[in-house]
């Protein structure tokens, strides 16, 4: 769907964003950079100081919802969003003084359609403007000098089972956001708005007919066969018109790549959770899109999980990195899916270079067929025609072996650092019948701790464990090394230049380890559990390390929401229940430096090192 308030001018900023994006003394996107990689420049703090590193300054929310993404920082102000009502502070990082607060008026109701907790995943920058994407589908711009409204675009319908957690990201003269929902029979699409005035530039759909999905049939690529999709290629994989309440929404992060103005990002689950009632591949559900970024039209597409049947969301992370695989560099997109699979695929075309799995447990696949690129499904796990049975063991839950919570990678290294889930389920299909604006999941589950296997392990844990979190050679398809957590690692990772990974745990500690070989090198306890994502800045000549702690999110509900049904939470509540002995709601930003003395002996050594 194409607007004619289009522009096709870039805005004044566009070229000073690339800029700032470049510039590791700033955190001006949910990833540090476009490319999605999570990884700073910055090396004040490495690996031989970490160890020293110390709280420099917290801050409230007054929230005590779950607390996801993180904050940005543009010289000398951090700007950060909350969980609904979705607060907006920005903070003044020589005084951290509150400079101005915005707090949008919004209806509660939206509150009971969210799916798996109010979470917010941060905002984006711009043109001198904020732009935060509100839980109710609101787009704000907001002056980031003095937090006036700029304008407002509705992007969606709560009544109707839309909603939105994701953070915007801006490329040139637009600014990308998405739609949450798939659980209320929500048909998904991505939306590209104007940065300058809010009017809308263009938007596609995930299913449907190819005009609304922005797909040309002889032009866009399937990834697989390297060939055009074809006409109609999402309505002939539905039944009749069950399209229209098919899900596949975006509410997951996008990622960009200027010198192939391509944007990447994933759709989710297709609705209903009871695949029985839904026969087909239901495309473009499950689906990694490339889409042009000034016009919105796919490039390719890649399917990974057809007729998903375990609600294995496609919408995490895209990575773009560049590394040689078969003895020749290639520009590479690298994701760590729901299912259990990290596919890593060339960006220009979308072919499929490796497939692995990325947790030894995943067991409702045997392995991706590289040649057709669909999973070879393990008919014991399967639940398709089984209304009414509760298929048991399936690894992993529907949580995914890795949820939204951001990997990171380190161009030092060539690794990707991953928090893992490592949660199995039961899952029961259900009938269900569609009525708009309410849930239409169809499907009891329940979860618990996976086996005990686990791949290069750099410690020992004693009991049941629900996370790991892994350094990942996507060339090969091989972990090096793992780190057992009690917990899933729902926080987003960092990776830096002083070849330290940051990543937080669901108690709560922002850990510090060697980026080579995993070793522990520093953790704090901070106030709550950690689901938001580690980012660093550097401002009068240090740097900083800054996460936020909240539990919630979908690991957490059960806590946030005041939960006690072991089913409820869409399973969650069961799984995680004995997370009320480690940590306690709260929303709190945490930021970390080290002491004077040793941040000046670091930067004497570098400049030493550099001579």
């Amino acid at each position: 769907m194409k607007s004619s308030d289009s522009s096709s001018m870039e805005s004044s900023d566009s070229s000073s964003l690339m800029d700032l994006q470049n510039d590791p003394n700033n955190w001006v996107m949910w990833g540090g950079q476009y490319n999605g990689q999570r990884f700073s420049d910055l090396d004040q703090i490495n690996s031989d100081n970490a160890s020293q590193i110390v709280p420099a300054w917290t801050f409230s929310t007054g929230v005590l919802r779950g607390h996801e993404g993180g904050p940005l920082v543009k010289g000398d102000t951090m700007y950060l969003a909350t969980p609904f009502p979705n607060k907006v502070f920005a903070i003044d990082l020589k005084t951290h003084a509150i400079k101005w607060k915005y707090e949008p008026t919004q209806n509660p109701q939206v509150i009971p359609v969210m799916c798996c907790d109010t979470v917010n995943r941060g905002l984006a920058y711009s043109d001198g403007k904020i732009f935060l994407q509100q839980a109710d589908t609101t787009l704000v711009a907001l002056d980031a000098k003095t937090g006036k409204v700029d304008w407002k675009s509705v992007n969606g319908d709560p009544s109707k089972g839309q909603t939105a957690t994701n953070a915007p990201l801006v490329v040139k003269d637009k600014v990308f956001t998405g739609i949450s929902g798939g659980e209320f029979g929500v048909r998904g699409y991505i939306t590209a708005y104007n940065v300058s005035d809010g009017k809308m530039a263009w938007r596609a759909y995930s299913t449907g007919p190819d005009d609304s999905m922005l797909i040309d049939p002889d032009k866009t690529i399937d990834a697989v066969t390297q060939k055009p999709v074809g006409k109609d290629s999402s309505l002939k994989s539905w039944e009749g018109d069950q399209w229209k309440i098919g899900g596949g929404t975006t509410w997951g992060w996008y990622s960009y790549d200027p010198d192939l103005n391509l944007i990447y990002y994933g759709t989710g689950n297709p609705s209903t959770w009871n695949p029985t009632q839904r026969p087909g591949d239901n495309k473009w559900s499950m689906t990694i899109f490339a889409r042009d970024a000034d016009t919105g039209e796919a490039k390719w597409a890649y399917q990974m999980t057809p007729h998903d049947e375990w609600d294995y969301d496609g919408v995490n992370e895209k990575v773009l990195v560049d590394q040689k695989i078969d003895g020749k560099m290639q520009k590479l997109v690298v994701h760590f899916d729901r299912n259990g699979f990290a596919y890593t695929q060339n960006r220009e075309t979308g072919k499929l270079l490796v497939a692995e799995k990325y947790d030894p447990s995943v067991n409702w696949a045997t392995k991706v067929d590289m040649k057709t690129g669909r999973p070879q499904v393990v008919s014991k796990y399967s639940t398709d025609g089984k209304v009414d049975t509760n298929v048991t063991d399936i690894c992993p839950a529907a949580l995914g072996s890795k949820d939204q919570q951001p990997s990171a990678y380190s161009p030092k290294t060539g690794l990707f650092y991953v928090p893992t889930n490592h949660v199995c389920m039961d899952y029961e299909p259900t009938k269900v019948d569609y009525t708009a604006g309410q849930p239409y999941v169809g499907a009891t589950l329940s979860m618990y701790p996976g086996p005990n296997d686990i791949t290069n392990p750099v410690k020992k844990f004693d009991g049941k464990r629900m996370g790991t979190f892994i350094a990942y050679d996507a060339t090969t398809g091989k972990i090096k090394w793992s780190i057992p957590e009690r917990f899933s690692v729902w926080s987003g990772a960092l990776a830096t230049a002083g070849n330290v990974v940051f990543y937080g745990t669901l108690e709560g500690y922002l850990k510090a380890v060697d980026a080579k070989t995993g070793k522990e090198l520093y953790s704090f306890k901070t106030p709550s559990g950690i689901i938001g994502n580690v980012n660093t800045w550097k401002f009068e000549g240090k740097q900083y390390v800054g996460v936020l702690s909240g539990i919630g999110g979908w690991a957490g509900i059960g806590m946030a929401a005041g939960l006690t049904d072991p089913n409820a939470g869409l399973g969650a509540v069961g799984g995680y229940k004995d997370l009320k002995n480690y940590t306690q709601l709260g929303g709190v930003l945490t930021v970390f430096a080290l002491p004077d003395s040793v941040a000046k002996k670091a930067d004497e050594s570098q400049k030493v090192a550099t001579k």
